[in-house]
């Protein structure tokens, strides 16, 4: 199916709400706790609540964009998502604010679960994985960005400025939805579930092997990426003492490597082929967890000890295999499920921010300034995700002889 040239932009910056959220108040983390008077790692409970609302969100939104299309659930999620954000903005205790980081969140999850929907719609295969990898590149910006507009915005502000800075890109995605957004699910296409038939169609989507395993992939770097960004703030600012501009510029870094690895990614799937590029980037992934493990509990015995330069590297590799991973795991995940890949995006998208969430509380728990308890979620992280691709690999051999 043909599609206008800027649909990937649009997509990409309406999938850029996730990342922007999630990462432009990171650096504002030790100014939340000192303005609403609350213990170290208690901003992190934000975040959280801001995962479990995504989970939540993209049950629902995935449903909905199936049955009314595409563009009707994305408008009045964005709106939801807009005046959650005035919330935040204007929240002066740490419930409140995380109340309405997780409204924020149910709101925000229709622009990361619609857009992989309308993917679908409209391509499949390599095709589907160059249109996602086109996306990514637009909604990869924001990572790399957000944590230095936050750190900029800092300096002039303080931390509730940030989130009328959302309330800005928010209302600017919803005209945009409004304006230019094509419903790609024709109305015959669409799909009228009970709670009970959504209920079954989650069931029967999730013993399906392919998209079971490359969702369990997903989620595994998911969990470990999101115990980074859960994390440095506490390693890198507070543990460190590195100035939150400093840190802004080392994160951005981190993500950069992300998106060069995801535009890498379909010339890569021509010569390598998807099935030995998603190992071969499940091995290094291992690889890099080990090397920040490493690190963060042998460093301590250095003249000096842990600095940051020494726990960069191994997180830029981490961050460019999920960087070829998580377009591949999406397109192959939704593969099968062309007549209802909303409520399959929906799942895939709920898993994975489950996982995030998990990470996300575990790093504020057992944080202690130090990398150790993100070095051992990631080499969790790590594990999981290369358990998952045997798994994987034993479905595609099956499949296989039973052709």
């Amino acid at each position: 199916m043909t599609y206008p040239f800027w649909l990937p932009l649009l997509l990409g910056f309406l999938s850029a709400t996730g990342p922007i959220s999630t990462d432009m108040y990171l650096p504002a983390f030790p100014a939340i706790e000192t303005s609403l008077r609350v213990h170290l790692g208690s901003a992190q409970w934000t975040l959280a609540t801001w995962f479990i609302g995504l989970a939540i969100g993209q049950i629902t939104q995935g449903a909905l964009s199936d049955r009314f299309g595409r563009k009707a659930p994305l408008v009045i999620a964005t709106a939801l998502f807009t005046l959650a954000n005035v919330g935040c903005a204007l929240s002066t205790d740490i419930v409140t604010l995380s109340v309405m980081r997780f409204l924020a969140a149910i709101g925000g999850s229709a622009s990361m679960v619609i857009p992989r929907a309308i993917v679908r719609d409209l391509s499949e295969g390599h095709a589907a994985a160059r249109m996602m990898s086109r996306l990514i590149l637009v909604s990869g910006v924001a990572p790399i960005l957000a944590p230095t507009l936050g750190g900029l915005l800092l300096k002039i502000a303080d931390w509730h400025f940030i989130f009328w800075v959302t309330v800005i890109y928010g209302t600017l995605c919803c005209v945009l939805v409004v304006l230019f957004l094509p419903d790609t699910l024709p109305v015959e296409k669409r799909v009228r579930q009970s709670g009970m038939q959504l209920a079954s169609r989650f069931g029967q989507i999730l013993r399906e092997r392919s998209f079971l395993t490359n969702a369990l992939m997903g989620g595994s770097g998911m969990f470990a990426m999101f115990a980074y960004i859960g994390g440095s703030p506490g390693i890198f600012i507070e543990g460190m003492h590195v100035s939150p501009s400093v840190y802004a510029v080392m994160f951005s870094s981190s993500a950069l490597f992300f998106i060069v690895f995801s535009q890498l990614n379909p010339l890569l799937l021509v010569r390598v082929g998807s099935d030995k590029l998603m190992r071969i980037a499940v091995r290094c992934f291992l690889a890099a967890a080990l090397a920040l493990a490493a690190v963060a509990f042998l460093g301590p015995l250095l003249p000096g000890g842990v600095r940051w330069w020494m726990l960069l590297p191994p997180v830029m590799c981490m961050m460019g295999c999920q960087g070829i991973n998580m377009p591949n795991t999406t397109v192959a995940a939704l593969q099968r499920h062309a007549s209802h890949a909303g409520t399959a995006s929906a799942l895939m998208g709920m898993m994975g921010f489950c996982l995030a969430a998990i990470s996300g509380l575990a790093v504020g728990v057992v944080s202690d300034g130090s990398a150790r308890p993100l070095a051992i979620l990631a080499l969790m992280g790590a594990v999981g995700a290369n358990v998952a691709d045997l798994y994987r690999r034993r479905d595609l051999m099956l499949r296989s002889q039973n052709t």
